[in-house]
C-alpha cells in the first residue's frame, strides 16, 4: 500500500518564492486588518488636507490628486498579486480534489477486499453449520 503525501505540503513545496509571496499577499489583504490600515490611511489623509492650516496641506482640496494617484498604484500592483494568489490556490483546491479521488478509490478497493472476504466467511460458516446439523441427527 502506497502512503499518500499531503497535498498540503506538496502544494506549498511547489511554490517558487515569488508565488509564495502572492499567496502571503492574497491571505493577508483578504483580511479586516488590512482594509482597517487603509481605512485609517485614508481617513488620515482626506483630514490632514481638508483640517490643517493650508501651508501644511500637501495635496490639494478637492481633487486629492496625490492621494488618487497612490491609491491607483496600490491597486495596480496589488491585484495582479492577488489575481496570482488565487489562481495558486486553484492549483491546491485541484490537488486536493485529486487526493480525494485516489482516497476513495482505494477505499473503494478495500471495501471490496473486506467484503469478498465477508462473503466467503459466510459461505464457509453456511458449510460449517450445515455439516454441524447433519452430525446432530
Amino acid at each position: 500500500m502506497t502512503t499518500l503525501k499531503s497535498v498540503n505540503i506538496r502544494h506549498r513545496e511547489s511554490f517558487t518564492r515569488l508565488e509564495r509571496f502572492a499567496v502571503w499577499i492574497t491571505n493577508h489583504i483578504g483580511t479586516m486588518g488590512f482594509f482597517f490600515i487603509i481605512l485609517t490611511w485614508t481617513m488620515f489623509w482626506l483630514f490632514w488636507n481638508v483640517f490643517t492650516p493650508p501651508d501644511f496641506r500637501f495635496d490639494v482640496v478637492p481633487a486629492f490628486a496625490l492621494w488618487l494617484f497612490i491609491s491607483n498604484m496600490i491597486q495596480l500592483f496589488i491585484l495582479p498579486l492577488i489575481m496570482i494568489g488565487q489562481n495558486l490556490q486553484g492549483r491546491h483546491a485541484e490537488l486536493q480534489a485529486e487526493n480525494d479521488f485516489e482516497i476513495n478509490l482505494k477505499s473503494e478497493k478495500e471495501i471490496e477486499t473486506i467484503l469478498s472476504e465477508l462473503k466467503k466467511q459466510g459461505e464457509l460458516i453456511s458449510k460449517i453449520s450445515k455439516r454441524l446439523e447433519k452430525e446432530k441427527f
